[in-house]
């Protein structure tokens, strides 16, 4: 399967379960959310243009945006995390070995610890941004930091059950691309 089909695909079924399954998740207390939506940007390959992504990022949000009805509130944090990612990943691995080796990023390319570390960073910065946009009205600091850490914490578990049910075969790059 090409890359470009695997990614529509993606989006696809992302947006599809974020939308009709773990939204209607009844919350076990309103800390914990589960979010699972934008591992699709996280799993995006290596070698995206920066440009594109941040584009790619846009629509994605704005997709999920149109199907809950709160336009701008899963656009911002999904342009954030697009723009912050290249940065996160050349702090976590050395340019002229995973980047130009694999296609994607995934444990298998980086090693659990950097994967762990990259998936942990963004999630938070992705939930610090959706929470502060959703509760900026409420102004309760404390509420704030534990939907925040409840939210991460459980959207954390869901990609970790992702990454072991649906174990993704490294892939390396070809001299062609």
């Amino acid at each position: 399967m090409s890359s470009v089909i695997k990614n529509i695909f993606r989006f696809v079924l992302f947006i599809l379960i974020q939308v009709f399954v773990l939204n209607h998740v009844p919350p076990l207390h309103h800390f914990f959310i589960p979010y699972l939506y934008f591992l699709f940007l996280l799993w995006l390959p290596f070698s995206i243009n920066r440009l594109f992504l941040l584009i790619l990022s846009f629509v994605y949000g704005f997709t999920l945006d149109a199907f809950t009805g709160n336009y701008g509130m899963y656009t911002a944090p999904c342009v954030l995390i697009a723009y912050i990612r290249p940065f996160i990943l050349n702090l976590l691995i050395p340019q002229e070995t995973s980047e130009q080796s694999y296609i994607e990023p995934s444990p298998s390319s980086m090693g659990w610890m950097p994967y762990g570390l990259y998936i942990t960073l963004l999630t938070l910065l992705h939930h610090t941004y959706l929470v502060l946009i959703e509760w900026l009205q409420v102004g309760n600091f404390l509420q704030f930091l534990g939907k925040v850490l409840g939210t991460t914490a459980v959207s954390l578990l869901l990609i970790f059950i992702t990454e072991l049910l649906f174990f993704r075969k490294s892939k390396y790059r070809n001299k062609e691309a």
